[in-house]
């Protein structure tokens, strides 16, 4: 098949994926309610469905043996999602809501108001999570991802999921339950498995004909097109006046994705090729919570990112693919 045709594919399949993750969040956020859980720990128990994607993704390439699609994947994704969803979440929030005379504050000051238990809550504990990850992969006498550091990983995302909970729990509230909502997220887990097969098999095709490394095209093809039907979730969440929720929403998924979207990695044993490559990646990957933990603190009375900052988030991630291109792939 033309390598045009297959990126056609892709891109169908990261849509059915995200769809079929849209379906299954209808019964997760049911309890959420009936939990009464904030929006932060909202965000950490949804993330179970929002990254089920690239969980499913990740699953499929350790299953058809090209894990390094799966490991480009889980570090390309949650380089290129905290800039693009926090740079997207400003532009909506950028109109005036209902019943919420305080966003215009933040309208006045150009600011991405949050609640700043999000830090507590996702970004610190995300933190800790990606240097749990540079302990297991990075000294040499254990270099890579083996069977016991999946486990830990597995471990860590529920400490995580844990913690969450505990630390944004509230009085619930009354639900009722719709069949026919639930029949369609069995149809959406069906969707996530066939797109997550079809995102595999389109990668493979793909950096065959462009001749460049499964990792790369996990980076860059793969880490690209799951996180980018996230950006009309985004848009839409904060949109409709729910900023923290809209915005926090990508700290969960990414800790979600270094976690379990790791385990079925490490189950089949991945070896790092190139060690350069993986922790100038690693290292992103752990830039971006610690410049939103540091800039999400404005003042005792606000919290969250000013222009400016949004601004330097955006010029991290050119900074990140110029690394990539002139001193780690060395393409000029």
């Amino acid at each position: 098949m033309n390598a045009w045709l297959w990126v056609v594919v892709l891109g169908l399949a990261a849509w059915a994926a995200h769809w079929g993750a849209d379906q299954l969040l209808t019964p997760l956020k049911m309890l959420r309610k009936q939990w009464g859980l904030t929006a932060s720990a909202g965000a950490a128990f949804l993330a179970i469905v929002t990254a089920s994607p690239e969980v499913a993704i990740n699953i499929t390439s350790a299953a058809r043996g090209v894990s390094d699609i799966g490991l480009g994947n889980l570090l390309g994704s949650n380089i290129i999602s905290i800039p693009l969803m926090v740079t997207i979440a400003y532009f909506a929030s950028r109109r005036k809501f209902k019943n919420n005379k305080e966003h215009q504050k933040h309208l006045d000051a150009n600011l991405l108001a949050l609640n700043k238990r999000s830090v507590s809550v996702l970004s610190i504990p995300y933190l800790v999570i990606i240097g749990l990850v540079a302990i297991l992969t990075l000294p040499k006498a254990w270099r890579g991802l083996q069977p016991i550091d999946g486990w830990i990983m597995l471990a860590a995302y529920a400490a995580f999921l844990t913690h969450a909970i505990i630390k944004g729990r509230e009085k619930g509230q009354k639900v009722e339950w719709d069949k026919k909502k639930i029949w369609l997220s069995v149809a959406g887990a069906l969707a996530i498995a066939v797109g997550a097969f079809f995102i595999v098999k389109a990668t493979e095709n793909i950096v065959s004909a462009l001749n460049i490394s499964e990792i790369v095209g996990g980076l860059f093809i793969t880490g690209i097109m799951t996180t980018a039907p996230e950006i009309f979730k985004t848009w839409s969440v904060v949109k409709g006046g729910e900023v923290t929720a809209g915005t926090t929403s990508v700290i969960a998924d990414n800790a979600v994705t270094m976690t379990v979207a790791f385990f079925p990695l490490a189950l089949v044993t991945t070896p790092i090729e190139d060690f350069q490559l993986f922790w100038v990646n690693l290292a992103f990957v752990g830039l971006m919570p610690l410049l939103y933990s540091v800039f999400v603190h404005q003042s005792k009375e606000l919290h969250g990112f000013s222009r400016w900052q949004i601004f330097v988030f955006d010029a991290v991630y050119i900074v990140y693919l110029l690394t990539m291109v002139f001193f780690v792939l060395k393409l000029f």
